[in-house]
């Protein structure tokens, strides 16, 4: 991604968050295709410093099921990135906010999730998975006490 369109992303994404904060997210909190969206906040894996970044999920098993498609662009997200590398990370789903574990499903069982959950709730990020040669990473969200 060029300098430009990442400033610029990164304001977009900044003004998504200060939305959803402010609205307890009634603003901000669907994406497109009626997906709901959290916030998810976790430690970088370089700096060690909190980030919040807007994410659409599914509800799954308990948790929240998470997506690092990035638009189908060849490379994971940084916040799936920083995601893989923290065992713990924070959401807020509409006005709640609080701990969950960080799972990163795999194999058999991210394959399930990929066919039965996101593409039959969300048939679009198929389209996403289409315009790239990688797998779209997949995480569950569990809260924690």
């Amino acid at each position: 991604m060029n300098p430009v369109m990442r400033t610029v992303m990164r304001g977009a994404s900044k003004l998504a968050v200060a939305v959803y904060k402010a609205s307890g997210g009634k603003v901000g909190g669907r994406a497109a295709g009626g997906v709901p969206v959290l916030l998810l906040t976790v430690s970088g894996r370089k700096t060690g410093q909190p980030h919040t970044n807007p994410v659409g999920y599914f509800e799954h098993e308990g948790g929240y099921l998470v997506v690092g498609s990035a638009g189908g662009t060849p490379q994971d997200p940084q916040w799936f990135r920083n995601l893989r590398a923290a065992s713990s990370a924070e959401v807020q789903v509409g006005r709640r906010a609080f701990p969950v574990s960080v799972r990163e499903l795999t194999g058999a069982e991210r394959d399930t999730a990929w066919t039965d959950i996101v593409l039959v709730r969300c048939p679009p990020f198929g389209k996403y998975e289409q315009k790239t040669t990688r797998k779209m990473p997949l995480a569950l969200l569990t809260p924690t006490p």
